[in-house]
């Protein structure tokens, strides 16, 4: 009878140069990931900054012979400089317009003498237009933060025709004036301190009671800029939230242990 037989233990095996090749695979996928997120963000995070660096114009709809709430987004102006005051000039296709209440501003109507009567599309004439909406910070308005000031207008019977807004943004040191136009064939984004504009578009078939009314002071308020800042806002937080999703991933992986089966002694 045999006794005391121990099986003889496999040769261990050569242990990879560079460490577990799946393991390596795995890091590097996961370093691949959080590179482009990284990058996401930060390409994004230059693009708001571009488009948050000068006051916009922003209506909620832009036919013709229409009432829209235009909204301003107001930046930093005056670049560490707080802001006082906004004075938004009225093109001269506008009469008048309804500015929304904001809790940090406080805001008056400047009126002006027209030089001829002018007659309104209701028969209705006019000897004075409101020319100005100035709004005035309770509290300086801190350069890393924006504000958006509201006006509810009628727009011009001109579809296809741009109007302008220009807007002095005074701070408690310098001022920016945003007046410039572009002129034929210039590009808009050549100019450093552009007029807030809005492009009126074809009048709407179905005409419009007022409609601008109907849309609440919270409401219009939190519009920020235009349309696709809030998108830009959007593609932003996805790119931060795929970073800490493969910054997790990569300390994982490095964490993980590879299960090891218990040989039978039996």
């Amino acid at each position: 009878m045999v006794t005391g037989f121990k099986p003889v233990p496999a040769p261990p095996q050569p242990a990879h140069p560079k460490g577990n090749p799946m393991k390596t695979s795995s890091i590097r996928r996961t370093l691949s990931a959080t590179a482009v997120a990284g990058g996401t963000a930060a390409l994004m995070m230059a693009g708001l900054a571009g488009a948050s660096a000068h006051v916009s114009a922003d209506p909620n709809k832009t036919a013709a012979n229409s009432y829209a709430l235009v909204t301003f987004g107001i930046p930093h102006g005056c670049d560490t400089s707080p802001t006082t005051k906004v004075t938004i000039n009225l093109p001269q296709e506008l009469t008048d317009a309804q500015p929304t209440v904001n809790p940090n501003w406080s805001v008056e109507k400047v009126s002006e003498t027209l030089a001829e009567p002018k007659k309104l599309d209701d028969g209705t004439t006019i000897t004075k237009r409101t020319s100005q909406i100035v709004y005035t910070a309770k509290t300086p308005l801190d350069p890393h933060l924006r504000d958006a000031l509201v006006l509810s207008v009628k727009l011009p019977d001109a579809a296809g025709k741009t109007i302008y807004f220009p807007t002095l943004q005074t701070c408690e040191q310098g001022q920016t004036d945003w007046s410039e136009i572009a002129k034929e064939g210039q590009d808009e984004h050549e100019l450093k301190a552009p007029a807030p504009s809005v492009t009126i578009s074809a009048a709407d078939a179905a005409g419009d009671h007022h409609a601008a009314t109907a849309v609440s002071t919270e409401q219009a308020s939190v519009v920020t800029e235009d349309g696709s800042q809030a998108r830009s806002w959007a593609g932003l937080i996805a790119g931060i939230a795929g970073l800490g999703l493969g910054g997790a991933a990569f300390f994982r992986s490095r964490s993980a242990k590879p299960a090891v089966a218990k040989a039978d002694t039996k």
